[in-house]
């Protein structure tokens, strides 16, 4: 029998890595985590969801101050932002949470942290810093980088991804966008709450282009309120670089060019996987250009290595990686055959209103062919979103053929925590009826995920069919106001 050095290798020290990593040293196996970087915590913690969601609360806060009026309050004369000291306070917020992802830490838990640049030399062997280290089972979780576009120009020209913009020196008079996704649409409204001018570019029909379309019309009127241009259907034909400005030329639909000038230029249209210099050939792993190739168990083409989070191109959520983290663990640790299943795999895009959704939406049931029913609920009938000065969006609830439910979108204020109810009811196959009558304080946002399910329910407890049968077995004398035949039977 061969003898390894580890039980457990790990390459990359993001979500999926760090969540393989607790659970292998924590269960006994002998755990060697190898992160390139100088720092544990990944894309997420450095340049994504910790620093993105930081400035959206202060841009949000801005906003409000801004808006106070609004709130019955008198009006404020806001000084311009001094985006050193939103930096600082993001960097706060990194450096604290960094101190649970810290060598330190995962050293206690049983686990190895090693700082490099591994290439896997065999099939159960990296070189790292000189030598040669050998593990039983190896896990990929080297993550992704933002993808950047063959666009003509642009490798001449200065721009920005997710991995500058949170330690900006100061905050751009204007922008450009290129790309909706949810990236793009976040930074887009936090900084033009901020005081910059933005514009934002897109190839397709619609923002989010993954979400239906009225819900994702619905985030766009929105930001286009609060000051944001965007140009849809579009085909960028250069970028170059004007020294103080940046310039953008793109046609439209119509075929007409049109040319944008900006201070900056975010490029956010899609993720590329961090798979150079590990040798992947090498050893006969798969990939294509979304990232590693593996099985339902998350394996790779070598049964003993793994693959999980970003680089495998499937569904690029810190929640997905620590997921597919735990899938990792039960088939190498445990040895179970465990599976992944994103049916339910919730998602939530963060500006205000927020979208979020589980299941799936309307665009997916029609595609897989699916029979399906929509309730709505709109939070303009919702008494505490109208208190907080909301009234914005809605809930819709997706019913397949048997009548239960397949999916849930809100586009909300705090559309993702309240799609954590959800989140259980759908997982817990929780009955529509325990939902409708379990009693939610008043008032609260909550109160329209039972709405919505009371919308499912009411027209068949309050049916012709059923009052019928109550007048005649308990002798009801029907309606005090109004003619029956004038009032709409629900």
């Amino acid at each position: 029998m061969a003898t390894y050095d580890y039980d457990m290798g790990i390459v990359g020290g993001g979500a999926a890595g760090l969540t393989v990593a607790s659970g292998a040293a924590q269960l006994g196996a002998k755990t060697l985590l190898v992160e390139k970087e100088g720092k544990l915590g990944g894309d997420c913690l450095h340049f994504g969801c910790v620093p993105s969601k930081t400035l959206i609360r202060t841009a949000q806060v801005y906003h409000t101050m801004r808006n106070a009026q609004s709130f019955g309050l008198p009006p404020v004369e806001m000084p311009a932002v001094d985006f050193k000291r939103v930096r600082e306070r993001i960097q706060s917020v990194v450096s604290t949470i960094q101190k649970h992802d810290s060598e330190e830490r995962f050293c206690s838990l049983g686990a190895k942290v090693a700082f490099g640049d591994p290439t896997f030399s065999d099939e159960h062997s990296v070189q790292l810093n000189g030598q040669t280290v050998s593990a039983k089972n190896w896990v990929i979780a080297t993550g992704s980088s933002p993808g950047v576009p063959p666009i003509e120009g642009l490798e001449k020209t200065p721009y920005l991804t997710n991995r500058e913009i949170f330690s900006l020196e100061r905050l751009p008079e204007s922008m450009i966008i290129l790309g909706a996704g949810p990236i793009a649409v976040e930074m887009a409204q936090a900084f033009s709450r901020l005081g910059t001018a933005v514009f934002v570019v897109q190839r397709g029909a619609q923002i989010l282009s993954r979400e239906d379309r009225d819900m994702a019309e619905g985030v766009m009127q929105v930001l286009a309120a609060e000051g944001i241009t965007f140009y849809l259907n579009t085909s960028i034909i250069d970028v170059k670089d004007l020294g103080s400005r940046r310039e953008v030329r793109f046609k439209d639909s119509a075929g007409k060019i049109n040319s944008l000038r900006a201070e900056q230029i975010l490029v956010a249209m899609g993720r590329s996987p961090n798979v150079e210099g590990l040798n992947l050939y090498g050893i006969g792993i798969e990939r294509d250009r979304k990232g590693i190739k593996v099985d339902a168990r998350l394996r790779t083409v070598q049964k003993h290595i793994f693959a999980a989070g970003d680089v495998t191109g499937t569904f690029q959520f810190t929640h997905a990686a620590g997921y597919e983290g735990g899938i990792v663990v039960g088939n190498a640790i445990f040895h179970l055959p465990r599976k992944t299943d994103y049916t339910l795999l919730p998602w939530c895009t963060y500006t205000d209103p927020e979208l979020a959704g589980v299941g799936m939406n309307e665009k997916e049931a029609r595609a897989a062919g699916v029979q399906y029913s929509v309730f709505v609920e709109a939070f303009k009938d919702n008494d505490r979103s109208l208190a907080e000065g909301g009234g914005v969006g809605k809930i819709k609830m997706i019913l397949g053929p048997d009548e239960k439910p397949i999916g849930v979108q809100i586009l909300g204020p705090k559309a993702g925590e309240l799609l954590n109810e959800w989140v259980a009811v759908l997982n817990g196959k929780v009955k529509l009826s325990t939902l409708a009558s379990a009693v939610h304080p008043y008032p609260t946002l909550g109160e329209i995920n039972k709405r919505v399910a009371g919308a499912y329910l009411s027209p068949k407890i309050f049916s012709r069919k059923v009052k019928t049968g109550l007048k005649f077995f308990f002798h009801l004398k029907g309606r005090a106001c109004g003619e029956e035949g004038n009032v709409r039977e629900l």
